[in-house]
């Protein structure tokens, strides 16, 4: 079987949706199962454009910063990208969430002849109500992005919710044929022997003694990292690590500015894999989640969550 994915986020970007995918793209290759994938371009600050995963091909498709995320890049396939595509023979062809790219993946698909199904990773319409250009709030766009996100998901053969809830609701707004994808992690990767003394000094600034809450990921307004500050305040003792980056870094870090707060940048692999597992309490503020994997990652490495 030949496997084609389209999707508007890749390496050497880090989100929940990429992990799902490199989680994928992992699988298919134990079976035996050969994979393309059509992804975007990222800004160059990131890191470089791999063109080879998992031995999977990685066609990146060029385009422009994303006004709201400058860590993201849009911009439609092209001709050559069909020719690739043709060429690889897909026998199926799987959209992660479809918006630009996606949305070409599909009619691609159907030009081909082959089935497609998608998958829901992102509630847009919930997550653009955080963000403002200039002095204006994005919520206004939430009823269009829901009338896209019908049109788009109903022109695929079929689609997976990572969650019944998110099955309700795809339902509800008028999606039909609607399965469920349940996620899950690395029980090996993440798990409760890897808690390192050394990290957690690190991740403590150097005070291992107090209480050490942990966030994993991205950091952008509709994870609501601010309602953390609270905790900070109220409860003596305590400290927070922020690992990850994203759009609202700099914001985040004027905000936090003289709290016991260490902000940790990008981590990937065993660090990663430690800084779970030698924390107290795994904190997630964010209200627009379709699954929250690290939520999940942080179960595995042993840690009690407090989530809103």
């Amino acid at each position: 079987m030949r496997v084609a994915l389209f999707t508007e986020t890749f390496l050497p970007k880090h989100d929940g949706i990429v992990t799902v995918i490199c989680l994928l793209l992992d699988h298919l290759a134990k079976r035996g199962i050969e994979s393309i994938i059509v992804a975007p371009t990222t800004a160059d600050n990131l890191g470089e454009q791999i063109t080879q995963y998992a031995n999977t091909e990685v066609i990146r498709v060029p385009g422009v910063t994303f006004p709201l995320y400058p860590q993201l890049k849009a911009g439609p396939p092209t001709y050559a990208t069909y020719d690739r595509l043709k060429a690889f023979k897909p026998d199926i062809a799987h959209i992660i969430h479809p918006v630009l790219i996606g949305g070409f993946g599909i009619l691609m698909a159907k030009k081909l002849g082959i089935p497609n199904l998608t998958s829901f990773h992102l509630d847009i319409s919930q997550v653009i109500k955080h963000f403002k250009l200039g002095p204006v709030s994005m919520g206004f766009l939430t009823s269009p992005i829901d009338m896209m996100t019908r049109f788009m998901f109903n022109m695929a053969d079929y689609t997976l919710a990572p969650s019944r809830l998110i099955q309700r609701k795809m339902l509800d707004m008028g999606v039909t044929r609607v399965g469920l994808w349940k996620r899950g992690v690395d029980a090996e990767r993440f798990h409760p022997r890897y808690k390192s003394e050394a990290m957690r000094y690190e991740l403590s600034d150097g005070h291992p003694e107090d209480t050490l809450l942990i966030y994993v990921g991205r950091l952008s307004p509709e994870k609501q990292v601010t309602q953390l500050r609270a905790a900070l305040e109220q409860i003596p003792g305590t400290r927070l690590a922020i690992i990850g980056n994203g759009p609202y870094e700099q914001e985040l870090r004027q905000y936090f500015a003289g709290y016991p707060v260490k902000f940790m940048g990008q981590m990937t692999g065993e660090p990663l894999s430690q800084a779970y597992a030698s924390g107290d309490i795994f904190t997630f503020a964010s209200a627009s989640e379709t699954f929250g994997l690290v939520v999940t990652e942080a179960m595995a490495a042993g840690l009690p969550v407090v989530s809103s």
